[in-house]
């Protein structure tokens, strides 16, 4: 959690929007003293949900397709190249 004081809060608010929203909280103090928390508004991002639709995805392609063949990909971009 990052600490900012008042008075750089009030001087860099656009700054802080961009920190929350990319998933951090900032504790604003007056004097040392704690008076704010700024938290994402949605909560963040999580990686354990996103790995499992990741692998998901994967396994449901491979029954799909039969795998992946990626020499024949590597055909199909270096065709007609010299």
């Amino acid at each position: 959690m990052r600490e900012v004081g008042a008075f750089e809060a009030k001087n860099k608010l656009g700054t802080l929007l961009d920190w929350v929203e990319s998933g951090e909280e900032v504790l604003i103090t007056r004097r040392g003293k704690a008076v704010a928390r700024l938290v994402p508004a949605e909560p963040g991002f999580d990686r354990a949900k996103a790995a499992l639709a990741a692998q998901r995805i994967r396994e449901r392609a491979v029954k799909v397709s039969g795998g992946f063949d990626w020499a024949e990909w590597k055909a199909y971009r270096d065709e007609g190249r010299p």
